[in-house]
């Protein structure tokens, strides 16, 4: 067994004499619209959300601290970018390069450190400059006595492109509360 059908509706065509009637009542109205066009909202443009993630995480990859953890308070920093010779660390640690400009980032806190850094070092690329000096003290008069923007320093400046190598300086430059940092000659730098 089936479903009951549903009836059919019918229509019946209006009497000759209605519609005539209804013609003589309607002859003098004016429609209300006419050429009804219907606003549409533009589609908005779409959003790139996955560049958008993309750009956040290497922001923060930028100003984390991760490859900081790799170097312990007492040891000597030491960073090389991969694929330069090692002579180039010998020559750097050996003064073969001459500092031309120093930052000295003695008490200020790690964001203050930070943004300075950050501002120096596009200031000496500007420049044209290839070696640097960065003092990031020794941290006596810091909690515990032990350094704290000396890991950091050294973690930001391995992240940045434009650091080829970096070491702690001479005792005369600072010792272990500074480095000697290279950077890619202007050339080298693609904008």
């Amino acid at each position: 067994m089936g479903q009951p059908r549903k009836p059919k509706l019918q229509t019946a065509a209006p009497a000759p004499e209605d519609a005539d009637a209804f013609r003589a009542a309607v002859q003098d109205a004016v429609p209300i619209v006419s050429n009804k066009v219907v606003p549409t909202r533009p589609r908005p443009k779409p959003v790139a959300q996955q560049r958008q993630q993309d750009d956040r995480a290497a922001l923060s990859d930028s100003l984390s601290d991760s490859i900081a953890d790799r170097w312990e308070s007492g040891e000597e920093l030491v960073y090389l970018r991969d694929g330069l010779a090692r002579d180039v660390l010998r020559k750097l640690r050996r003064g073969h390069w001459v500092t031309q400009d120093a930052l000295d980032l003695h008490g200020m806190t790690v964001d203050e450190a930070r943004s300075q850094l950050t501002a120096f070092l596009s200031t000496c690329l500007k420049r044209g400059l290839r070696c640097v000096r960065i003092v990031h003290g020794k941290g006596l008069r810091s909690k515990n006595r032990e350094p704290v923007l000396k890991k950091k320093v050294a973690g930001w400046l391995a992240q940045r492109e434009e650091v080829l190598a970096l070491c702690q300086a001479r005792t005369a430059d600072g010792g272990s509360g500074a480095v000697v940092v290279l950077l890619k000659s202007g050339s080298k730098l693609q904008d």
